[in-house]
């Protein structure tokens, strides 16, 4: 399966988003879709032996929108072109540019010794034009060699304050026309001049809304452009037939309309801005260039030409330009932005380092690992983009009935007409019993009717309710990305809130994962250096989390191994082999009583260290127990105020580990946790997940290692610490990038602030068109008003949204 995302353009409101959408799920080979409204875009998975990106394409533009790949959207650039001497050579350029397969549009200015290039990323590159222009006898170069991608965004706002001052300019001047007339003195043709003077803001400015409407109508569809074109071309129509009759001007309305129309469009643009700057600011963070060694010789390139094995020189104060390894030199490191932790952490010799963190004392040299989409910036914009485009279950019902709105409030805009001119004295005694300032039933009743019928369709609004959900998904997001915290899909927000236990894995969890030897026990017939040499012997084959501590105890002691022969793992028990013609034996009680092996001569003492929290290895050598290791794996910092905080959310908290019972419970007596599940094997912590399923329903996980994974997946949610392993991370809904079980508490703090300002959304949403539109209905709103309050209920829901920023979402402070 392939996943992709589709740039949108055209859309308006939440009925542009589900036809798309629709359009995209009818498309054979299409597996699932979800369109995000604010940030124009679809994210798609489908069956490359079925469909591609082309089909996809091509289904959404039959629908009378626009879409394109991301990444490969027209994009300009500015390139200086050397060695032209007049005109003529700026001709050729341009000619030879302008043949180049993926190139739309070249424009060479000779004065200026530049070239505009409009092109296709995905039909051609930079290095084809630079050949094409050396061949021509000319030079072609760029002031920072990069591509200046136009920021679509700030053109999409740039363009609606064009059309809102345009529209809101001689909507005024109409305006001050009207009240001219009406109070001080008549306006000589008034009539004419204000028709002339609508025409800029209804049908110049409106022009992309007239636009949109009649594309929706030739695919039998309407949307929220069709209620604004009904709702301004219908009074400026109607208006004209004053050229023959005496009839009532709407010309002032028309205009008033579209003008209020297109600020609430405006404001909305720039609130949808602010909403999803989480995303700009994490690609603001990628650094331009990089200055690596290469044959010896220090040079600068730019990041896109690093390649695997690179090795870069950062400098004290510089920006870290890639994912690497610390080759040499040693220094602080700023990762605030990858970890939202303030502190700067230490790197040396053999440690990663994060692409876009700030090196802030040292000198460094690195090893570049991964680049590209690889890096970890580009998987963490990846990873909240996918978060932004996807669906919150509770939208599912949202979206249904959008599908039905615009249709629904056509029907009723008809419905107020026909009612008005059948019961004009039960809708004018309504009118007079409220008595607002701005009704007015001493007009023909044809009037009245309008009004009523146009007010009902410029104050509905089904923009505020696609906007309720993936509005306050780019905020919460984009908050928990600054954070560290990762989430994968809006269904995660949901599902955290409502979590009743989560389960923590104890290595590398709870504690921090790097055991060390304790204690040393040994019995009447053998020694420290012994049980210590035999242990790491066996140890030094093999992979369990624990080898590592005996065998650096052993180097630390000067204890000497020895060769291993006939080695075999008793999966969750321990290992044994031969040494010096001894069978050896290295476990837990497990392996030595499936061995028949008595350790009662240690057994108190084992005891009493397992109570302490340690996990205690026995070694036995010919059948005879021999000694034991205790090991340590110390609590992090933050796992017992962590607990605490879950445990007063009212969430149970529970631990799965490969540790006896004795162990387990000392480590969750030491951090508050209530429910201990030990002496579970690799394989079994799916099968205890599903056990707490079954008793508390919604379970989380909590984990880092590879043997979590399908534990993570089997969870209800699964969250990935990220300081683990790649698998465990692609596995789980959440990732927390700090590594530490605080951030636990703010994943579920934002999931449930995130989830409110839904709720808030969409209670504001439908309760503006539950009172908005009857009132329209019964000429108790004048369509003026009607979309000047449209306009704002958009808004609202995006203001709202934002005030996500704000939420406080960090653990308890520490008493």
């Amino acid at each position: 399966m392939i996943k992709t995302v589709l740039e949108i353009e055209g859309m308006s409101c939440a009925s542009c988003s589900k036809r798309v959408e629709g359009a995209l799920k009818k498309t054979d080979g299409v597996i699932s879709v979800s369109v995000n409204l604010p940030a124009e875009k679809a994210f798609v998975e489908y069956d490359p032996d079925i469909t591609n990106e082309n089909a996809l394409v091509k289904a959404v533009n039959d629908t009378g929108y626009s879409a394109t790949p991301a990444g490969k959207r027209t994009r300009t650039i500015t390139a200086n072109i050397g060695d032209m001497t007049c005109a003529t050579c700026a001709q050729t350029v341009e000619r030879s540019l302008s043949s180049i397969p993926g190139v739309q549009k070249a424009n060479v200015n000779f004065a200026a010794s530049k070239a505009t290039i409009s092109y296709n990323p995905s039909a051609t590159s930079i290095d084809d034009m630079k050949a094409v222009v050396h061949d021509s006898g000319y030079t072609m170069s760029f002031e920072e060699e990069e591509e200046e991608e136009v920021d679509r965004e700030q053109l999409s706002i740039n363009k609606a304050a064009r059309k809102m001052w345009t529209a809101s300019i001689f909507a005024s001047i109409i305006m001050v026309l009207m009240m001219s007339q009406m109070f001080f003195m008549a306006v000589p043709y008034y009539f004419i001049i204000t028709l002339i003077l609508a025409i800029p803001s209804v049908f110049i400015a409106g022009a992309d809304t007239h636009r949109a409407t009649w594309k929706a109508l030739q695919h039998r569809t309407v949307n929220m452009d069709t209620l604004i074109t009904m709702g301004s071309l219908i009074p400026y129509l109607l208006s004209l037939l004053g050229f023959w009759f005496q009839v009532t001007t709407f010309v002032e309305m028309a205009a008033t309309i579209m003008a209020l129309h297109l600020v609430g469009r405006y404001l909305e643009a720039k609130a949808k801005g602010r909403a999803s700057q989480a995303i700009k600011k994490l690609i603001a963070l990628e650094a331009k260039n990089a200055r690596i060694i290469e044959s010896g010789i220090e040079k600068e390139i730019p990041v896109k030409e690093l390649n695997i094995d690179d090795i870069m020189i950062i400098k004290p104060g510089e920006k870290i330009p890639t994912d690497g390894v610390v080759v040499s030199g040693s220094s602080t490191v700023d990762e605030s932005m990858a970890t939202g932790e303030s502190m700067p952490v230490e790197r040396k010799e053999g440690d990663g380092v994060i692409g876009a963190t700030i090196n802030q004392h040292g000198f460094l040299h690195v090893k570049v690992t991964k680049v590209g989409k690889d890096t970890f910036l580009s998987q963490v914009i990846t990873m909240v983009e996918q978060a932004q485009g996807s669906k919150v279950p509770i939208q599912e019902f949202a979206d249904r009935v959008t599908g039905y709105f615009v249709p629904t409030v056509i029907i009723i805009a008809i419905a107020a007409s026909i009612s008005w001119l059948l019961f004009p004295d039960f809708h004018i005694s309504i009118v007079e019993y409220f008595d607002l300032p701005w009704s007015n039933t001493n007009v023909p009743l044809f009037t009245l009717a309008l009004l009523a019928t146009t007010a009902v369709l410029v104050i509905s609004c089904p923009c505020a309710l696609g906007l309720a959900t993936p509005t306050a998904l780019m905020v919460g997001s984009g908050r928990g990305a600054q954070r560290g915290i990762l989430i994968r899909s809006g269904e995660a927000i949901q599902t955290m809130k409502d979590v009743n236990i989560i389960a923590f894995d104890k290595t590398g969890t709870i504690t921090k994962g790097q055991p060390q030897v304790t204690d040393i026990l040994v019995s009447s017939t053998s020694s420290s250096e012994e049980v210590l040499s035999y242990a790491a012997s066996l140890e030094s084959v093999s992979e369990h989390p624990l080898a590592s501590a005996i065998i650096k105890k052993a180097e630390e002691n000067g204890a000497s191994t020895h060769e291993v022969k006939d080695f075999e793992s008793v999966t969750g028990k321990g290992v044994k082999g031969l040494i010096n013609n001894h069978e050896i034996i290295v476990g837990n009680r497990k392996i030595l009583s499936m061995f028949t092996v008595d350790y009662q001569e240690l057994e108190e003492k084992m005891d009493n260290l397992e109570a302490a929290a340690k996990t205690v290895v026995l070694v036995a050598m010919d059948g005879k127990m021999i000694g034991a290791i205790a090991i340590a794996d110390t609590i992090k910092e933050d796992s017992i105020q962590a607990i605490r905080e879950i445990e007063k959310m009212g969430i149970k908290t529970a631990m799965i580990t490969g540790d006896n019972r004795k162990t387990a419970e000392a480590v969750a007596k030491m951090v508050g946790i209530s429910y201990v599940i030990s002496d579970v094997l690799p394989g079994g912590k799916v099968d205890e997940i599903k056990k707490l399923q079954s008793k508390y329903d919604i379970v989380a996980m909590v984990g880092d290692g590879i043997n979590d994974a399908p534990a993570l997946k089997q969870a209800n949610i699964g969250i990935a610490i990220g300081t683990g392993t790649d698998i465990a991370i692609e596995s789980s809904d959440i990732t927390l990038v700090r590594g530490n079980i605080k951030s636990v508490v703010s994943a579920i703090k934002l999931s449930k602030s995130t989830f409110r300002k839904i709720k808030e959304n969409y209670f504001w949403a439908w309760i503006y068109n539950a009172i908005a539109i009857p009132a329209a209905f019964f000429g108790l709103l004048h369509p003026m008003i009607g979309a000047g309050a449209m306009a704002m209920s958009s808004l609202t829901v995006v203001l709202n949204s934002l005030r996500l920023k704000r939420a406080n979402i960090d653990p308890e402070p520490e008493k």
